[in-house]
């Protein structure tokens, strides 16, 4: 039954990051089967946020739902609880029960009244100097067992995989629209410069000098003015491309 439930958890997470739109999509649905699994562990219903770390600064940056969002936003603003010192110590910090446990009184004063019984951080292994830690809360203390707490390190194992493969997607999808986006720009400065050589009977060099002279004059970006010079041209009742020395 384990091994099953590892199955499917495995390809929720593929097929979340096979169909991702964007990050926060990919955090979002990633909480969602977080909080799937451990409440088919723990029997009730469970909730989910995930934490991240990077460059000295602690957010919450998805949930699986509203709730699981302004729950781990509490420990946030306080600045202590056991989703930080997961963060900071690497390892599953619980909070078993929050009307016993002596560590952070504050906190749990705040979750109780929220009608939370218990709390888990188990933390992700990033890359970059970054790290991740997905927040459990249950709504009854003394849920988080041994059991438990094994299978959220194992759905953390796998998500966190899941979710460096998915930045690392992103970031590709953003070099390749920065690189369309310069190719774009290089093309609609060559096509401009081509005009320019055609209308004013001038080589490429003086072209661009023109381009760039008229660029500085009217005090319009580059490529936005070569853009601009190829639309005009495009449209047969106002191809005029003369620009003014």
């Amino acid at each position: 039954m384990v091994d099953q439930d590892m199955a499917d958890d495995l390809e929720g997470l593929v097929d979340l990051v096979a169909g991702m739109e964007d990050i926060k999509s990919v955090l979002d649905g990633l909480t969602a089967l977080a909080a799937a699994s451990m409440s088919s562990t723990l029997g009730v219903p469970t909730e989910c946020a995930v934490t991240l770390h990077r460059r000295k600064r602690t957010a919450t940056i998805g949930g699986s739902s509203g709730r699981a969002v302004v729950l781990d936003r509490i420990e946030q603003s306080l600045g202590d609880g056991p989703c930080i010192e997961a963060l900071q110590s690497g390892v599953p910090i619980l909070l078993g029960d929050v009307s016993s446990d002596p560590r952070w009184p504050e906190y749990c004063s705040a979750l109780s009244s929220a009608g939370v019984g218990g709390s888990l951080g188990i933390p992700m292994n990033l890359e970059n100097d970054a790290g991740a830690v997905l927040d459990y809360f249950a709504p009854v203390s003394g849920l988080f067992d041994e059991q438990a707490v094994a299978d959220g390190v194992r759905f953390a194992d796998m998500a966190g995989k899941a979710l460096r493969l998915a930045v690392r997607i992103a970031s590709a999808d953003q070099r390749a629209d920065n690189m369309k986006s310069a190719m774009d720009t290089r093309t609609a400065i060559d096509l401009a410069c081509g005009i320019i050589m055609a209308e004013n009977k001038c080589s490429k060099d003086r072209a661009f000098e023109i381009l760039r002279s008229a660029s500085n004059t009217r005090n319009q970006k580059l490529n936005e003015l070569a853009e601009s010079l190829v639309n005009r041209f495009a449209a047969p009742e106002e191809a005029k491309a003369h620009f003014e020395d």
